[in-house]
């Protein structure tokens, strides 16, 4: 599954709402099977007030918002065509319908186009991953950060392509990089944006142990026991040991650890 950081859709939410309570307004009478039709044609304004007009752009985003990834792409492509964002977001439509090879091809027109493109390269990254060449990907990662604030989304990539190594140390080093930053960064759902953040990791339950540790370990208990138990649902190794992992020794007097430490779910 992928998802997008949090971060970067605060200005995407306020003009996705702003132009889509205009759409509502005048499209109300049309059959959702016209909206695409009535969308490229109706070109309204936010008012006197504001003459920013809904731009071939703001309704590729409603589109994305509604996964109407085709529809969003043919609005992008009806922007400026020397524009890096359009190609990007054009990558992440074709990304999210699967079809890496056309998401890989904008994602390296987006950078062609401005070479420090931190969202691009780190969207770059995540196709690299989904073929599982780990090393590529967490180059790309790396080369993100180098043009861009500290992300937690990029954060938990590097997490996620390291752990695909089996390199746990250096996985768990990112990742709770990634939750320092945001606490809920393996929590999102988001399903638009400008950042892709993988999700696939292929050793769920190990996965799972090690989200639990982390989140154990900054105090989200709930969020521990949840993990933990998902753990156990998919069968973690050694499970017999997990109460004396030093990272739960916080937990220990907790009666809903003990009492999931004595229910011991088996593997579903």
């Amino acid at each position: 599954m992928i998802s997008f950081s949090p971060s970067l859709l605060s200005r995407w939410v306020f003009s996705i709402f702003a132009a889509a309570t205009v759409l509502a307004a005048q499209q109300t009478s049309i059959p959702a099977n016209n909206f695409r039709a009535a969308a490229a044609t109706n070109t309204p304004s936010l008012g006197p007030s504001a003459s920013t007009s809904i731009t071939p752009e703001l309704r590729g985003d409603i589109y994305m918002a509604r996964k109407m990834y085709r529809e969003a792409i043919d609005m992008y492509r009806e922007g400026p065509a020397d524009s890096p964002v359009l190609a990007n977001k054009i990558g992440i439509a074709f990304h999210q319908m699967l079809q890496l090879d056309l998401a890989k091809k904008y994602y390296e027109r987006a950078i062609k186009l401005d070479p420090k493109y931190s969202e691009a390269i780190n969207n770059l990254g995540t196709i690299y991953y989904a073929r599982k060449s780990y090393r590529r990907a967490i180059g790309l990662y790396k080369r993100s950060l180098r043009y861009s604030q500290p992300s937690a989304s990029v954060y938990a990539n590097l997490g996620a392509a390291y752990f695909a190594r089996k390199d746990f140390k250096d996985a768990m080093k990112w990742y709770e990089s990634a939750l320092q930053l945001d606490p809920d960064v393996f929590e999102h759902h988001s399903t638009f944006g400008t950042l892709m953040q993988e999700r696939t990791v292929e050793e769920r339950a190990t996965f799972h142990l090690y989200l639990a540790k982390m989140y154990a370990k900054s105090g989200a208990v709930d969020r521990a026991l949840m993990y933990l138990r998902k753990a156990l649902e998919e069968g973690v190794k050694d499970r017999e040991k997990i109460p004396s992992m030093p990272e739960f020794a916080a937990l220990k007097t907790n009666p809903a650890f003990k009492e999931l430490m004595l229910e011991n779910p088996k593997p579903l």
